[in-house]
């Protein structure tokens, strides 16, 4: 099955060797995102914004992969400090509808740039 890179300029461009998502067949594979911001590449401050941004760089490489957010079938939240759980829980609920995607919540030791935040999905897009 052969893959498809996506990519697009707005959502950051990937920090290493990565790309923004893998097309192969009906799924695609977002990878990571933290909360910078693609226009100035600088991470925004605090949870609620680094959330913001996040959801907002996965819907713009799902749009490029020719799906959307509600497309996902697994999300997978990274988390340096797990007391911000419940704001993320509530961010995460005003970009999904049910039927909500799988979800993991990990605690980690730290995300790149010294993010609060990292989250990545996958998509099953329709044929």
């Amino acid at each position: 099955m052969p893959k498809t890179i996506i990519s697009t300029q707005t959502a950051p461009a990937a920090i290493g060797a990565y790309s923004q998502a893998v097309k192969a067949g009906g799924t695609v594979y977002l990878a990571g995102q933290i909360g910078l911001d693609p226009t100035t590449g600088q991470l925004v401050d605090g949870i609620e914004n680094q959330t913001q941004r996040v959801f907002r760089n996965l819907a713009a490489i799902a749009a490029a992969s020719g799906g959307s957010l509600a497309d996902a079938v697994k999300v997978t939240v990274y988390l340096a400090d797990l007391a911000h759980y419940v704001k993320v829980n509530e961010i995460m609920a005003t970009y999904f509808t049910a039927p909500y995607p799988a979800r993991s919540a990990v605690a980690v030791a730290a995300l790149p740039r010294g993010a609060l935040v990292e989250i990545d999905a996958i998509l099953v897009l329709q044929d």
